[in-house]
């Protein structure tokens, strides 16, 4: 069955534009995956992207998985509350551009309301103007959580591309 899928692109090319969502509590931690752990991406892909048609990664061998997270253009971000997982992020960097995508972004369904979400993107779109990103950006579309747009806006992201596509959800 094909179906229409709205996708958006969003960036935010400025620190100041950046509206910070306050940490969940004092034990939520954000940390760079260092050394990359393939198994972990993987992890947070298939739990989280289960529910959202996150597909194109499902055919992955763990080779094409320890290149990609071993890539030097690629950081990975986890959340965790003491030592439980709560969220990831990875990010691609465009070395001649300075620009970076946050390639994946999301939450464990067990942290929805928890404000997890603001929390994670606000430091990740931080710490990548930190590290001299002059322009982050990512895509979304209609069939991610109802709630992702609202957040990627909230922290003064704006959308500089809409599209419409088919989706074969077989």
């Amino acid at each position: 069955m094909i179906i229409n899928v709205d996708r958006s692109f969003l960036e935010i090319n400025s620190i100041e534009k950046l509206n910070r969502s306050k940490s969940p509590g004092p034990n939520f931690k954000i940390n760079q995956v260092d050394p990359p752990d393939f198994q972990l991406n993987k992890f947070f892909y298939k739990q989280i992207g289960k529910k959202y048609r996150w597909i194109d990664r499902l055919a992955w061998g763990d080779k094409k998985w320890i290149e990609y997270v071993e890539n030097p253009r690629v950081k990975t971000f986890v959340l965790k509350e003491n030592n439980n997982l709560v969220g990831f992020y990875e990010t691609v960097r465009d070395f001649d551009s300075d620009h970076s995508e946050i390639a994946y972004f999301g939450i464990l369904e067990e942290y929805f309301g928890k404000k997890c979400g603001g929390y994670l993107l606000s430091e990740a779109i931080k710490k990548l103007f930190e590290d001299g990103i002059s322009r982050v950006w990512l895509h979304t579309c209609s069939l991610d959580h109802k709630n992702a747009i609202k957040n990627y806006l909230a922290r003064g992201m704006q959308i500089f591309k809409s599209e419409k596509i088919n989706v074969d959800v077989n």
